[in-house]
Formats: C-alpha cells, structure tokens, sequence
C-alpha cells in the first residue's frame, strides 16, 4: 500500500475533503479517550449521505465494527469498516452543543481566549458544512469513531470511559469517491468534566482492489453483499 497523505487533528479541531474511491482511512487515537465525529456524503452528490437507521437494521446492529459498512440513504456503500482495534463505534450520541460543552467545561469563546476556546461538534460541523457547499440543515447522524456506548439494566445510556486507549486505530475503506467531515470533540455522554486532550492521526493510502469474493466487509452480510451491489450499479452506469 501507498502512503499518500497524513494529517493530525487537534483536540477540538475539524477538518474535512473528498477522498476518492478505493482510499484506506487510518484514525489512530494519540491519547486515552478519543473520541471523532465522522459524516460521509457523496462528493458528487451531496443530497446522497450517510444514513444511521438504514446502516444499523440493515446489519442488525447498534455498533460498528470490522465489517460493518456505512450505508447512504440510497442503499450504496460510502465506506466499509476494514480493520478495527476495539470492535465498538458510537452510533448514536451525535455531537456536543454550545450549551453543552459551556455546562460541562466551563464558558470560553474566542473574543476571550483566541484559539484556546472549547469548540462543539455543532459548531464545527456547521463550519465545515457551509465550507463545502452545505450548511447547518445538512448536519445529521455522526459516527463517533473510538468510543463505546452501552445501555445498563435501566436502560440508561452509559459512556466507557476506559474503552479507548493511546494508539488505537481504525480503519474505513472508501468505497465512492466521498466527502467527509470531521469533529475531534468530546462524545456527548462522556462523564469527565475536564476537556478531552486527545488529538487523532489520519493517514491515508491506496487500498488494494476491491476483490468481492474474498472481501470481509462484502461477505459480512447479505445486505452488505446487496448494498455493493447497488454501489456497483451505480459507477457502471455514471461511468466512474
């Protein structure tokens, strides 16, 4: 595999690009309790984009994990899991607020504190969003890659403050040429009432080709198996 591109982002920073199909995304956590909210579009459709409820029935899951595939609301493949050191990805806790993090963390803003202000995944989201040509109307369902969130005997929805550690790493697959955007702030429900400081790493190289027969995440399921198969469909007729 080539390396291609490699980048860190920040506690509390964002980013966000359109990697082509057959891209390998590593995340790989610098420190203890990461946590990376992640939205996919297609790049050449952006009213084409990650769909939580029909990536999770159609997987019989509420998690991610190695061979698990995220699906558009148009039943394609934007992106299979392929490697995965935990087996446990937040599906459900989407992002902090403003109101949130200044509850939790204590008030900041950048008048204040210049870049030293504790951002949200809301905002984040809607800067970048309004950057490639979508806005805050576009922000939904997150993936939040490194954390685990479980329901107890109650019901209640409890944040496993012990599930991620320093170094490790994911890995997704893109499987059409995407956008996607990122968050590295704090999951909703994580208890710490200190700032999470851990940065995460991307590196991205060229997956090997995509050999359906012997592919992890292709034969995982049949509904994944179904879902290449539209994936297909579509680049054979748009000629991609």
């Amino acid at each position: 595999m080539t390396k291609l591109w490699s980048t860190t982002i920040a506690p509390g920073g964002k980013w966000s690009g359109v990697l082509a199909k057959g891209r390998l995304l590593t995340f790989t956590a610098l420190q203890d309790d990461a946590n990376l909210a992640v939205m996919l579009f297609n790049a050449h459709d952006l009213t084409e984009r990650y769909n939580m409820p029909d990536t999770l029935k159609a997987q019989y899951t509420a998690r991610l994990t190695r061979g698990n595939v995220l699906m558009s609301d148009n039943g394609r493949v934007l992106a299979s899991i392929v490697e995965d050191d935990l087996g446990w990805h937040d599906t459900i806790c989407g992002v902090t607020t403003r109101e949130g993090t200044d509850a939790k963390y204590g008030a900041t803003n950048y008048q204040t504190v210049r870049n030293d202000w504790l951002r949200s995944g809301y905002e984040n989201f809607a800067v970048e969003l309004v950057r490639c040509g979508l806005g805050v109307r576009d922000l939904g369902p997150v993936v939040n890659l490194f954390a685990k969130t479980a329901c107890n005997e109650e019901g209640v929805m409890i944040y496993d403050t012990k599930h991620c550690k320093e170094g490790s790493q994911v890995t997704l697959r893109t499987d059409m040429d995407v956008l996607i955007v990122l968050s590295n702030t704090p999951n909703p429900l994580n208890p710490s009432t200190v700032y999470p400081t851990a940065a995460v790493k991307l590196d991205v190289e060229i997956a090997p080709a995509f050999q359906p027969e012997t592919d992890y995440c292709y034969r995982y399921r049949g509904e994944n198996r179904r879902a290449f198969e539209n994936t297909e469909t579509y680049h054979l007729l748009a000629g991609k």
